[in-house]
């Protein structure tokens, strides 16, 4: 049976935090733009309160998700259960991307571990979270965290990967504004 609530309970972040990967999902407010979900994983998730999730956000191919929450703050961040009881739980609520160049960076980057292809930091303020049964999701084990984003952030210098970031991260698929120029690129 379906549950709602207005933030997160302790088997809420129980779960959460047990799982491998997570979505995040997200959308311009043009009604023609791309609709994004993208998958996470690494030790990439905190819950910060009952009413606050952070991830790190680390550098990829687009900036979808970035520039969405840029310019109108909505995400649903999901996870479901692959192995173990069946469940899947649902952060509605808005979104804040922080930059390393920003205040406060330093702080909220201490809470994860140190990646070189760290590109921002996306909290979730909450305003709904639900659990549903997960009857349909497969069952798959877990085998082991992929080792390709980190050896590939390694074998660039900063000024590579600064380069990478204005290249790919600069604006979304629509034409959205993702990370704005770094003085390093």
């Amino acid at each position: 049976m379906a549950t709602a609530s207005q933030s997160l309970e302790p088997k809420h972040v129980d779960f959460l935090l047990a799982q491998k990967m997570f979505f995040v999902a997200s959308a311009p407010l043009a009604a023609n733009g791309h609709v994004n979900v993208s998958p996470k994983g690494l030790d990439s998730l905190r819950v910060l309160s009952p009413t606050r999730v952070a991830y790190l956000d680390l550098v990829g191919s687009g900036i979808e998700t970035v520039a969405h929450v840029r310019e109108n703050g909505r995400i649903v961040l999901m996870a479901c259960a692959f192995e173990g009881p069946p469940n899947i739980l649902r952060i509605y609520g808005t979104g804040e991307v922080l930059l390393p160049e920003q205040a406060g960076w330093n702080d909220a980057a201490a809470l994860f571990p140190e990646y070189r292809s760290a590109r921002s930091i996306v909290t979730i303020n909450i305003a709904r979270v639900t659990n549903s049964c997960g009857f349909g999701v497969p069952l798959y084990e877990f085998g082991s965290e992929r080792p390709q984003l980190g050896a590939w952030a390694d074998r660039k210098t900063p000024e590579e990967l600064e380069r990478y970031k204005a290249d790919k991260n600069r604006v979304s698929v629509d034409g959205l504004p993702g990370l704005p120029p770094s003085s390093d690129a």
